[in-house]
């Protein structure tokens, strides 16, 4: 499929569904003139019906007009500043034969990214921008670092880019659409399917663009190389959605952010457990479909093997190699993962000290301080007193103190005390100072004592939501560990 065809077939899909919006638009015109013309009360719901709608497609698509591109992600690196990476790139383009791009910036994600802005629907480009993930230079060599600034390169000089522009302008443009037309369900469902159509067609010329570009990887790193690199970018991105689900997210908790993000990711991915999880996870079949914007892992390492081998020196060098100072680089894009209000009232801390904060916050505070105040309506105390709810659980009002969590916004279930109280009974542990959350770059944080044991309550606590009698025990063990009958959670003192 040539780059001509290419052109023709999103200017063609992208000016049809403009065509179907002024169709109706005309439509809706031609009913309400009609109206004007000779009134007729049959004709009056059609006319109401299309006028609506056609102000709601003008609507979506005045909204999408208004949009303008926010500010590009990651950290410009000039040519004075990552020299090495600016030849590497540089000798690249001359390899494929294109320009190079105007501006190289590095960026958080796993991935590598070319893009170019465009005037007159995409004929001509204006200035080109390379993205680099900051993790694919954590994580690849050279040579396969190589093989994939290769590879977007090739997009540059397949003319993949000036197409984008046009192909992303009308898939917004489709969703915006359908998005705006709920409360009409048979246009509705009309642009659903030529935006399904539009979607299917645009992405399979996409994934053939990717293979056109994996024969420029090749030709310039070998087929080892760009194989190599797909495996571990497919590896490493299930790597980092791990991390930023699992270890990022607590980022806020306590006021704090992670001192070190890229270093805490190089901690997990070299970790021995993790990578054989994240390898075994690797090794299941994607999932395809038809929208899918890139060809399937399999497809392009069968596609990679069918071409030939090119003969080139292999680079087997860490590709942070390429840069001046990897420290330097790494403060920079951690920078600009943050805005300007989180680098003011964040702290940056440990992750230790993070995980700590953000499993307290995320598992342990809402129910102790939730427990209390469920307690203190139960057995009408002046205060949320902690001691309140156990005094519930030993007069055998299990039940109300349930419904009071209810309405407190806990979900229900039928060990919903329990799990309450087993979580407070740990918070308990760790406000007095007995246990601590501990970070685990092998899996979920662990709740341990100082000595090393882990706190396990969970069988426990659910004896004594169901006894009565047990609770004089867990009374006398809180005790043992420091905790007074009187004692309040310190959320509620420091909100009261």
């Amino acid at each position: 499929m040539t780059t001509a065809f290419r052109a023709v077939l999103a200017f063609a899909l992208l000016a049809g569904f403009y065509i179907l919006v002024a169709l109706i638009v005309a439509t809706a015109i031609f009913f309400d003139v009609l109206l004007l013309v000779d009134f007729h009360a049959n004709t009056i719901k059609f006319a109401i019906v299309l006028t609506l709608a056609a102000g709601a497609l003008v609507r979506a698509l005045v909204m999408v007009s208004r949009r303008r591109a926010g500010d590009q992600p990651g950290v410009p690196v000039g040519r004075e500043h990552e020299p090495v990476l600016w030849q590497t790139v540089e000798d690249l383009a001359q390899r494929v034969r294109t320009a190079p791009p105007h501006e190289i910036r590095l960026v958080a994600e796993v991935n590598a990214a070319v893009s170019e802005d465009t005037r007159f629907l995409g004929l001509k480009a204006t200035r080109r921008r390379m993205f680099i993930g900051l993790p694919l230079l954590q994580t690849l060599t050279v040579d396969e670092l190589r093989a994939v600034l290769g590879h977007e390169l090739g997009h540059y000089s397949g003319a993949h880019t000036r197409l984008g522009a046009p192909v992303y302008r009308g898939r917004v443009s489709l969703i915006a659409t359908v998005q705006g037309l709920g409360n009409h369900p048979f246009i509705q469902r009309l642009f659903t399917w030529y935006a399904k159509l539009y979607l299917r067609l645009s992405q399979a010329v996409s994934r053939k663009q990717e293979l056109e570009a994996d024969q420029f990887a090749v030709s310039i790193g070998g087929r080892q190389a760009m194989a190599g690199a797909l495996r571990k970018i497919h590896a490493t991105a299930l790597g980092w959605d791990v991390y930023v689900s699992n270890y990022l997210s607590l980022t806020g908790a306590g006021g704090a952010r992670p001192a070190s993000v890229f270093g805490g990711f190089h901690a997990l991915m070299s970790d021995p457990e993790r990578q054989a999880e994240i390898a075994k996870q690797a090794e299941q079949p994607e999932e395809v479909s038809p929208y899918d914007s890139h060809p399937s892992l399999a497809d392009r390492l069968a596609a990679i093997e069918q071409l030939p081998e090119p003969q080139h020196v292999p680079d087997p060098r860490s590709a942070l190699t390429l840069l001046v100072d990897p420290n330097v680089a790494v403060q920079a894009v951690e920078q600009s993962m943050w805005t300007q209000q989180a680098l003011a009232e964040l702290r940056p801390v440990p992750w230790e000290e993070l995980v700590a904060h953000g499993m307290y916050a995320g598992r342990n505070a809402d129910a102790l301080n939730d427990l209390a105040v469920a307690g203190q309506r139960v057995m009408g105390a002046s205060r949320p007193y902690l001691d309140a709810a156990f005094e519930a659980i030993a007069r055998g009002r299990q039940a109300e103190l349930a419904d009071k969590l209810r309405e407190l916004g806990w979900s229900p279930s039928e060990t919903l005390l329990a799990g309450v109280l087993g979580q407070a009974i740990e918070a308990v542990l760790i406000q007095l100072g007995e246990a601590k959350w501990t970070l685990s770059w092998s899996g979920p944080a662990r709740l341990l004592f100082d000595d090393g044991e882990e706190v396990a309550l969970s069988e426990y606590a659910a004896q004594v939501a169901a006894d009565p009698a047990a609770v004089a025990g867990l009374r006398q063990w809180l005790g043992s560990h420091g905790m007074r009958h009187d004692y309040i959670p310190v959320q509620e003192l420091a909100t009261s």
